[in-house]
């Protein structure tokens, strides 16, 4: 005996275009992007890469890994992150579940933002992103319980030439986010150096 099944079929009209939001923050090339999201009564979908949009956006970095971190706790801070040259990356940063306050700081010498830092708050709500160029130190604090974080670099990850700087360096002065919690860190993170301390 056959058992026919009626389907719920959600019909849409595909989109013309599926570009993307791309706002420069005024510190390098760190850019905030926000990709359009296309809903209907089941949910959404979106384009979190495309290569011609960042193309035409001026972000030509090819990328070769991606990355997955989950944060169990609210207050977790990972950073300030970053590899030397010749494996110096390139990041772009989501968030796929709950909230974070992402921070670029600039780093390369001899640049006149040397030492400047930009912050913006990520959220898989939102769904935007952070591009971060090769030359800037990254991290972040997570605001939200179970907080998961996927990102791609351009460059693969090297235990010999991977570097931290203090996130709470006074030359530096991130505003992080006032939180109802204790801050939790790695032992790196906990001992990381200040960015005067750094050898070129």
């Amino acid at each position: 005996m056959e058992t026919s099944i009626t389907n719920n079929i959600q019909h849409s009209t595909a989109p013309e275009t599926r570009s993307m939001m791309f706002r420069g923050l005024g510190l390098g090339r760190v850019t905030e992007i926000v990709p359009n999201r296309f809903t209907d009564s089941r949910g959404f979908f979106c384009e979190t890469y495309n290569k011609n949009d960042f193309l035409k956006a001026g972000i030509v970095e090819e990328f070769v890994q991606d990355n997955n971190s989950c944060s169990s706790k609210k207050g977790t801070l990972r950073g300030l992150h970053f590899q030397l040259d010749p494996m110096a990356q390139a990041k772009l940063v989501r968030v796929v579940k709950g909230t974070i306050f992402d921070v670029a700081v600039d780093i390369t010498p001899n640049s006149p933002g040397y030492g400047k830092w930009v912050g913006v708050t990520l959220s898989s709500n939102k769904g935007n992103q952070l591009f971060i160029p090769a030359g800037f130190a990254h991290g972040f604090v997570t605001l939200e319980d179970d907080t998961e974080v996927a990102y791609k670099v351009d460059n693969f990850y090297s235990a010999e030439l991977d570097r931290a700087i203090r996130y709470d360096d006074p030359a530096i002065a991130i505003d992080w986010p006032e939180l109802d919690c204790e801050i939790s860190l790695s032992s790196k993170d906990d001992q990381a150096p200040y960015l005067s301390e750094l050898k070129t």
